[in-house]
């Protein structure tokens, strides 16, 4: 089982923003969004504060994928 972001990336279409646009508005370091493009393991303050800024709950931006 792994942990799959695509909801994230879809959220930022839709309010027409880029990575580089999540990483300024909410303060997450380019390595966190660089971890988050790969699968890899991120904190869940830095998922927090992902939310915060998009204005959403934890499971609109990640879902877990069985393998």
């Amino acid at each position: 089982m792994h942990i799959s972001y695509n909801k994230l990336w879809k959220m930022l279409i839709d309010k027409n923003m880029n990575k580089r646009d999540l990483a300024e508005q909410s303060g997450v370091s380019t390595a966190s969004i660089s971890k988050l493009s790969k699968g890899a393991n991120i904190t869940t303050d830095v998922l927090l504060k992902i939310c915060e800024t998009m204005d959403c709950h934890i499971e609109d931006i990640l879902e877990t994928i069985d393998d």
